[in-house]
């Protein structure tokens, strides 16, 4: 099948790709390289270097003519999102309906979209969040991935495509960027090897669902091969981790004693957040497979090479 990745150069797009190329696909990446690499890009795979609010994403899809779209691309930052909201939604709302349109045009029969679990359904009343619980997004952020979701119901509605959300908890792995994208586990892994401070905002006993990006490339391999299950699902282990916990891990992974400092709490941040998978798993036979701590080695032990000039990929 061609299947066009939007976010293909980017932490969560380039296991995707990897997974799908893995799996037979024939895979079109598109990604403005932003914060993507063009060396994260699975070689099997053709990049387009373009933005979905460029008026070449258009010629892009028509030229390539994609039977399926697995949209990653987005402006992931709460901490952006709060100091710079229009831009926020240009991209993951606007740019959102512009792929949308131009996926209409070529006929595309299947669109895996991948949203956020914590920041759509902000500080809840049910622990682990269930997805018929009502979003209440508490950043810029979370709205726009909110309103994306809408888009895609509503397009599905009017075009009869094929059309799933996949709400994924705080995913982490080899190949975050520390610096371009939220991830509090790059964070730590980029200052712990390079013996730098690490800072916790606020008291630290927030909590988040950590799953593994490899799991998530499998949860929208699972999502592409059966086209039938559509609406939203939710991706992530249903367990709670603080992140005082998270760094007590990583600190005795890498061997480091000294105790992390605290800053203050970051604005449109919730409390709690852990996702009820349940539905994912009756639905796509999905399950997360890679605990925790095995994870976090994985994921250090990547940031150790790296750091030494090893490759990105």
């Amino acid at each position: 099948m061609r299947i066009l990745v939007t976010g293909g150069a980017g932490f969560i797009g380039s296991h995707v790709v990897d997974r799908l190329v893995a799996d037979g696909h024939r895979i079109i990446a598109v990604d403005n390289l932003s914060t993507g690499r063009a060396e994260l890009v699975n070689p099997a795979a053709t990049l387009h270097v373009e933005d979905l609010r460029s008026d070449r994403l258009d010629a892009v899809v028509t030229a390539e003519r994609p039977e399926a779209i697995v949209h990653v691309a987005a402006q992931a930052s709460v901490s952006r999102s709060v100091a710079e909201p229009l831009y926020d939604a240009s991209v993951n709302v606007l740019g959102t309906i512009a792929l949308l349109a131009a996926a209409q045009r070529v006929g595309v029969r299947r669109v895996v979209y991948t949203s956020t679990g914590g920041a759509a359904y902000g500080d809840t009343d049910v622990i682990p969040t269930p997805e018929d619980h009502p979003a209440r997004p508490s950043s810029p952020y979370g709205v726009s991935k909110v309103a994306a979701e809408r888009y895609l119901d509503c397009w599905s509605g009017l075009t009869g495509v094929s059309a799933l959300t996949l709400r994924l908890a705080n995913i982490y792995g080899p190949r975050q960027n520390p610096a371009g994208e939220a991830g509090v586990i790059a964070i730590f892994c980029h200052r712990l090897v390079r013996g730098e401070e690490c800072i916790v905002n606020g008291d630290g006993e927030q909590t988040r669902d950590y799953v593994f990006v490899g799991d998530v490339a499998d949860a929208v391999s699972r999502a592409i091969a059966q086209p039938d299950v559509t609406g939203v699902l939710n991706v992530g282990t249903g367990v709670e981790t603080t992140v005082n916990e998270l760094y007590r891990q990583l600190a005795a992974a890498a061997g480091v004693k000294r105790p992390a400092r605290h800053a203050p709490s970051r604005p449109g941040e919730q409390r709690r957040s852990v996702l009820d998978a349940g539905r994912a798993k009756r639905q796509l036979e999905w399950t997360p497979l890679v605990r925790l701590d095995a994870g976090v080695s994985q994921t250090l032990a990547y940031f150790q090479k790296t750091a030494q000039g090893g490759p990105l990929r």
